[in-house]
């Protein structure tokens, strides 16, 4: 089970009041709060994900490709530190919003290498590759990035430079499938957030005819929907990813209050993962 808190390294170069470490600070603290109510991995972005606005300058990639210390400082903590507690990280490359600080499709490849080579070097192995979130929307600013042939094309990169390292890319579930990037990946990423509960076994079906692990890595249904949503992917043999978006993505510097995030989720990712 796992929980998208891609903005936990988040920074806004054009709005210096809002301080990064202060926000991977509290959200550290309530790491084991969060792993201690059934929560496996968590999703971290080197390009974040939606603040809340549009004008947000958050990247952990400079024009050519290439990584920014700082940034990776703070994923680096964040990674180290679910490690600790035996949780996994789904870290995402590239986020569509942000993309177009890099300048051309080399730069693109370019990042892709350098994360890998990072993450290598630093020895890391409770990490999954996610080269690029929600693939094939028009907010990409590069096509190798909006086409399913150029996200296969980025896997495989990734996947030649670390074979042992586990590599996919989402995309939206209610979108087409998209069977070049999913027989390149060792795993089958999706967002549910716009499904209906009565179409995820059949969808989720769909999907498990590729022979691979199915994870839902984001889902925005909250409360008892939540809950629901969580059981009914368990139940179909997918993990679930849990979306509060409007506590952890949205309004920076975001909120992170373990298990109060949404307590009847939490209640029920406990239940389901058996740490009650």
């Amino acid at each position: 089970m796992n929980v998208r808190m891609v903005n936990a390294a988040f920074e806004d170069l054009r709005r210096p009041e809002i301080i990064p470490d202060e926000i991977t600070g509290r959200f550290l603290a309530r790491l084991p709060e969060y792993v201690a109510s059934g929560v496996q991995a968590f999703t971290i972005g080197l390009q974040g994900g939606y603040p809340g606005y549009k004008e947000a300058l958050n990247s952990a990639f400079e024009a050519d490709g290439s990584l920014r210390a700082s940034y990776l400082e703070r994923v680096g903590r964040i990674i180290e530190a679910c490690d600790r507690l035996g949780a996994a990280i789904i870290l995402g490359c590239y986020y569509q919003l942000q993309t177009n600080i890099l300048k051309d499709e080399a730069a693109v490849c370019n990042g892709v290498f350098q994360v890998v080579g990072w993450l290598s070097q630093r020895g890391y192995t409770n990490v999954v590759l996610e080269v690029a979130n929600e693939f094939g929307q028009d907010g990409f600013a590069h096509s190798i990035l909006r086409d399913a042939a150029g996200v296969a094309e980025l896997i495989h990169l990734a996947k030649r430079e670390s074979p042992g390292l586990l590599v996919s890319a989402s995309r939206q579930g209610e979108l087409e499938d998209t069977p070049q990037v999913w027989q390149a990946s060792d795993l089958i990423l999706v967002h549910l957030n716009r499904v209906p509960l009565d179409e995820y076994p059949e969808r989720l079906a769909a999907l498990k005819k590729h022979g691979k692990p199915v994870v839902c890595s984001e889902d925005r249904k909250i409360g008892i929907e939540g809950a629901q949503a969580a059981a009914v992917c368990v139940e179909n043999g997918c993990s679930w990813g849990l979306n509060v978006r409007d506590v952890n993505q949205y309004n920076p510097p975001f909120r992170f209050e373990g298990a109060g995030d949404d307590p009847v989720v939490y209640a029920s990712l406990r239940k389901l993962t058996g740490v009650l």
